[in-house]
């Protein structure tokens, strides 16, 4: 008896906070989730970090074998101004990229990336006007993007989402969740067909040192706004039509987030989804929301009580004064 009152007890009481559950079981997977990565990076980086640490070491030693009037002080003075530049997007190899960084095709470019958050980093502002200005530019930029896209999506969402479903769903009469769902699957899939499979193949050719592997990484760290920057596409040596190239690339990455987003959009619009993100939700009591209803409701009645009586009260003292009428006894004498 009393371990069935103990365990509906308990039944109650994690019912009663069910979503304090599972937003902490939520919360404990993304930090697996996290950890699971640092682990599976490290193991599969770390080699070939080490493998090139050697190698370096090995073309350093060698060199200053070479050239014995260099001593290693002034190499790694060169070597360090020679990264630095390269972190600007400056290089000294006679087969970099002959092309300006900040022409204007590159600087539309750079704006895109900076709106759009996805930030490769390949090329950075030089001067502190520069860096100023772009975290003005930033400011104003990133909510004005966020704006633009939302608009964007919104209008897009009902042409190729809503209205799509609910014709299948009131012409054919098929369920309304199953359209939504199907609909979902083909549309994320005509997305990544047009978006990631089709734009990789044609990287992979335009770019001499990418193959399809690394064109597909390319186009999903841009679209995903994670933006690594190991990967830039015209920012080869004698790249053709470098600025209409460019110009290219910046018209793909937009439509691309608009695309990604509608996607995203459209999943989240599915009812199995919104009953699952629920479940992570703060639910709200009902009876606190009446109660504070009732609260709301009975001061707004006693603060227009108390200004309707104001005035009353205003009237009743500017009136002279009377005094009480005395009271007649019936037989009309009156009372003493």
């Amino acid at each position: 008896m009393l371990q069935s009152l103990a365990g509906s007890s308990c039944v109650r009481l994690v019912e009663r906070h069910r979503s304090a559950w599972c937003f902490a079981f939520l919360v404990l997977g993304y930090l697996l989730y996290l950890v699971f990565g640092a682990v599976v990076f490290s193991s599969v980086e770390l080699p070939y970090e080490d493998l090139l640490r050697q190698e370096l070491r090995k073309l350093k030693r060698r060199f200053l074998e070479e050239h014995e009037c260099l001593s290693e002080q002034q190499l790694e003075q060169f070597l360090g101004r020679v990264l630095e530049a390269s972190n600007y997007g400056v290089s000294v190899l006679s087969n970099a990229s002959g092309n300006w960084n900040w022409d204007f095709t590159s600087a539309l470019f750079f704006a895109s990336t900076v709106l759009s958050t996805t930030g490769y980093g390949h090329t950075v502002p030089l001067s502190d006007g520069g860096k100023a200005f772009c975290i003005i530019y930033s400011v104003i930029g990133i909510p004005f993007t966020l704006l633009f896209l939302t608009a964007v999506v919104q209008r897009v969402t009902i042409h190729v989402t809503r209205r799509p479903v609910l014709y299948f769903h009131v012409r054919w009469g098929f369920s309304k969740q199953v359209v939504a769902i199907v609909h979902a699957v083909l549309l994320g899939f005509v997305t990544v067909s047009c978006f990631f499979f089709i734009p990789a193949a044609v990287f992979s050719i335009l770019e001499d040192d990418w193959n399809f592997l690394e064109s597909f990484y390319f186009c999903f760290i841009s679209l995903s706004t994670i933006g690594l920057g190991d990967y830039v596409p015209g920012e080869g040596y004698n790249q053709k039509f470098r600025e209409l190239y460019k110009i290219g690339i910046t018209c793909y990455l937009l439509l691309g987030l608009i695309a990604m987003l509608v996607v995203l959009e459209t999943f989240c619009e599915l009812h199995e989804l919104k009953k699952f993100r629920k479940m992570f939700y703060v639910k709200k009591d009902k009876d606190e929301d009446r109660v504070h209803i009732i609260e709301h409701d009975q001061l707004s009645f006693s603060s227009i009580a108390d200004q309707a009586a104001g005035p009353k009260e205003d009237r009743k003292q500017n009136e002279p004064f009377v005094g009480p009428q005395s009271s007649a006894h019936p037989d009309g004498s009156a009372g003493n």
